[in-house]
This record gives C-alpha cells, sequence and structure tokens, in this order.
C-alpha cells in the first residue's frame, strides 16, 4: 500500500460472479472514457444479465469478458439516459440511477471515477453494504465509543481522517475505522473529501419486501460483521437456540464444525444445557471451502481443514452443529435450490439434500439422526435482535431454501 500515492481507491477479494475465474475477469473493471477513467467493484450477479447484455450490444458497445461485472460497466458509459449532460460532463449519479432501475438485483457496486466514489446496493439489498469513518488514532481507541447502530464518537466530519466502504464492518478494525451505517437497499452515495452523502434511494416495486440474503448470517459473512443492527455471531447463537427447541436430543457433550457453526453450537449447549467441547481441530492455513468457485476445489479444501480431537470423542455421545453443510444438527434449513444472485450453486443436483432424506443422509454420513433448522426458526432468529423487524417491507432471501426468488429469473 505504501507505493501508492492517490487519496482514493477500490479493491475487490472475491471470487468472480458469473464468467469463469480467470484473470481476464478480475476486479475491479477499469474502462477508459471521454471523461477519465472509471472503475467498477461488484458483488452479487445480475438476474436480467441477458437482456441488459442484448441493451448494450445494441447501442454498439463491444464487450470483451463473459463477466456481469464488465457489462456494469460498459451500461454505466452508455450515453446520459435524460438527454444532454451540462457543459460536456458526465452525471454519473444519474447514469447510477439509471442502470439501478435496468437492473432490478443482485449487487452492491463501488464505483470510482477520478474524484469521488460512489456506494451502490441494489433495491432489494440482496448483498450488504456499509460505511466507515478513519478516525485519529486518540479517538479511536478511546473506551464505550463503539455502537453497533453506528457513531457513537463525537468526531467531527472535520477531524474525520477518510471515509471508507465494505462489504463488511470487520474489515474496517483493521485500518483504524469505525462502522457507521449500512448503505440502505437501493440506496446511492457519494464519497469526496468533504464526507459522504445520500443521493438518492430507489426503492423495489411497492408489492415486493427488501430480500437481504439470509445466507450472509449463516455462512458467508464473518461473525463480527453487523448487518441490520445486529452482529452476525449473535444471529448464530440464537439459531442454535432455536434448533435446541426444534430437534433435542440427549447426549454427553455439543460441538461445532469450526468456525462457522461455533456460535450456533454454543447457542444449542446453552438451551440445551448440554456442555460445549471442541472435537475438531481447524488447519487455520486453509481458507473458507464453501466459497471456492468449483466443486472439486470445496471437495479439496475440506479434505485438508480438519482433523479430530480424538481425545474428547472415544466413546461420547456427540450433537455437532454445523452451518451450512450436512452433519447430525444443522443450524440451517437444507440447501435445495440454485443461487443466481451471486453464490457458485448452479444446479439442483449439486445439492445433496435434493438427493437424500435426511434419514439416507444421516446414514451416508455415519450419524445416528440428523435434523436440520425450519426456515421459520431461522427467519425468527435473524429477525430476534434485528433492527427495524416490525418494518413489513423488510425481508430476506430465502431462495436457496424455499426456490423463491425476489425477481423472476431469465433462465
Amino acid at each position: 500500500m505504501t507505493k501508492f500515492t492517490g487519496n482514493l481507491g477500490i479493491g475487490h477479494t472475491r471470487y468472480s460472479t458469473s464468467a469463469a475465474s480467470e484473470e481476464v475477469n478480475c476486479q475491479p473493471f477499469v474502462v477508459h472514457t471521454a471523461h477519465g477513467a472509471l472503475a467498477v467493484a461488484h458483488n452479487g450477479e445480475l438476474v436480467n444479465c441477458s437482456s441488459l447484455r442484448k441493451m448494450v450490444l445494441g447501442r454498439g458497445v463491444g464487450l470483451s469478458t463473459h463477466s456481469d461485472s464488465e457489462l456494469i460497466t460498459q451500461a454505466l458509459c452508455l450515453n446520459p439516459p435524460y438527454g444532454e449532460e451540462e457543459d460536456g460532463q458526465p452525471d454519473w449519479p444519474a447514469r447510477i440511477k439509471h442502470l439501478v432501475d435496468l437492473a432490478p438485483l443482485s449487487y452492491s457496486l463501488v464505483i470510482m471515477t477520478g474524484d469521488r466514489i460512489y456506494g451502490v446496493r441494489d433495491p432489494y439489498g440482496n448483498r450488504p453494504l456499509c460505511i466507515g469513518r478513519i478516525l485519529p488514532p486518540k479517538v479511536f481507541h478511546e473506551p464505550g465509543s463503539f455502537n453497533i447502530n453506528g457513531g457513537g464518537d463525537n468526531t467531527s466530519d472535520e477531524e474525520v481522517e477518510g471515509w471508507v466502504i465494505s462489504s463488511e464492518s470487520c474489515g474496517f478494525l483493521s485500518i483504524g475505522a469505525r462502522y457507521m451505517r449500512e448503505v440502505a437497499p437501493g440506496e446511492i452515495v457519494e464519497m469526496t473529501r468533504d464526507g459522504v452523502r445520500k443521493v438518492c434511494v430507489v426503492l423495489p416495486p411497492e408489492t415486493k419486501k427488501t430480500a437481504f440474503c439470509i445466507f450472509e448470517y449463516v455462512y458467508f459473512a464473518r461473525s463480527d460483521s453487523i448487518f441490520e443492527g445486529q452482529m452476525v455471531y449473535s444471529v448464530r447463537m440464537q439459531c442454535g437456540r432455536v434448533l435446541a427447541r426444534e430437534a433435542y436430543i440427549d447426549a454427553d457433550l455439543v460441538s461445532s464444525v469450526p468456525e462457522s457453526g461455533t456460535a450456533a453450537a454454543h447457542g444449542f449447549s446453552q438451551e440445551s444445557k448440554i456442555p460445549f467441547a471442541e472435537v475438531l481441530c481447524k488447519n487455520r492455513y486453509v481458507g473458507r471451502t464453501f466459497i471456492q468457485p468449483s466443486t472439486r476445489l470445496r471437495q479439496l479444501g475440506v479434505a485438508k481443514k480438519f482433523g479430530a480431537i480424538s481425545g474428547n470423542v472415544f466413546g461420547k455421545r456427540i450433537i455437532l452443529i454445523d452451518d451450512s453443510i450436512v452433519h447430525v444438527r444443522v443450524a440451517s434449513p437444507p440447501l435445495l435450490y440454485p443461487c443466481y444472485m451471486g453464490i457458485n450453486i448452479p444446479t439442483r443436483e449439486e445439492l445433496i439434500a435434493n438427493r437424500l432424506t435426511p434419514e439416507k443422509l444421516a446414514e451416508y454420513v455415519g450419524a445416528d439422526t440428523l435434523e436440520y433448522l425450519s426456515v421459520d426458526g431461522l427467519e425468527a432468529a435473524v429477525r430476534h435482535g434485528m433492527k427495524g423487524k416490525d418494518d413489513p417491507s423488510a425481508g430476506h432471501c430465502t431462495a436457496c431454501l424455499t426456490g423463491l426468488y425476489p425477481e423472476k429469473l431469465e433462465w
């Protein structure tokens, strides 16, 4: 980072979205326009990629990849949708709003021009995005200055050393930044050296609820991240408590598949009064396996990831809690349907819960019983401590669990 001299920057660490994980599809995507360079980083996957691609190509714009992220970038560079722009200068907020009108979901975007950064969430809020402030060290380290709902200190905008935007709030700590707030569903924010301002909010259709991906709570997010006014860890704990009520069984100890299943295991242990103990040792040098871009890479990762702590296992009746993979007590409903909004689950045939009943699956993995958390139980756990839980327009995407997608799919 010390080699960079600019005062603006965006980055991207996620695998590619709709196209292959190859160098040509690496983000951010950068295009050079008559108004200077434009860079875009994207989390999610467009559900209307085919029609948008046809529209962009029909306007005479060439595309060099199959990535929907490049498609977003080029769509922003099209001629202005609402007539002429003053003084020949691009009206980026108008162009971004036009893109939001064209593409209902799924995306969180960071868009960088020569002197500012825009943050964008789709109208359904399907993927997360939040804002933070880089604070002076004396303020950042003040005891009691953190607030889960944002703010928490008396620092004025003049004292703030910088502004940051991220998919998860957990990334702020390492750079001395403090969580401020989430970008709202459909919101476009503009960040300059003078601060952050809300440009506008594009709402979903009146008949639709927001559709934040519920699997962010189950698996994707780090436990210390904040969504909807609550910490992910507390939601996973609550999932474990609900699971203990729905699928109690007597045992000697409760354990987990680390690490995303650990909070749920503690919740199950507290509710059931069965003690918790570790039975699996995780190889810290193997990364997240579920989000690897291919089945083969996921299988190789799992094989290297865990070892059993035999002294805690031998002769014991164990309740093993996992988040999203099939083991004894699973703090999530079964995955039954593909996700077309940014996660690599392309077919139903890949998902073992579609091929085996819980009883057969228990037999397959060598377990005595296997139970999942219900969809209603998961939704209740998520809304238990959620900010704005009484808002009738607030919802969550459960498409991978129920097959009910927020928008009609093109394929």
